[in-house]
């Protein structure tokens, strides 16, 4: 099964929104890897950074790690990604 790297974005963004991770509720960059088989992991780390490039993920660092959320100023383009995995 191959994963294009919008399909990957989108999944990520789907959990997010699921969670309901939005503003000031975050959650670990390590917790965004889970579901996906291993050798899509590296892939999956790179999207997240363009997805925090792109504005539609906020990034908060903390002594713990790095904590993400989604931009709801960008819904639109968040929901984008989303309809490309959802059609997967």
């Amino acid at each position: 099964m191959l994963w294009s790297n919008d399909e990957i974005k989108g999944k990520v963004l789907h959990k997010l929104l699921r969670a309901g991770k939005f503003e000031h509720s975050h959650t670990a960059v390590e917790n965004m890897q889970k579901g996906f088989p291993k050798d899509l992991i590296g892939r999956v780390k790179e999207n997240i950074v363009e997805l925090v490039k792109e504005g539609l993920l906020k990034i908060k660092l903390t002594n713990y790690g790095s904590q993400v959320s989604i931009n709801v100023d960008k819904t639109e383009d968040v929901m984008k990604y989303v309809d490309v995995f959802l059609r997967k």
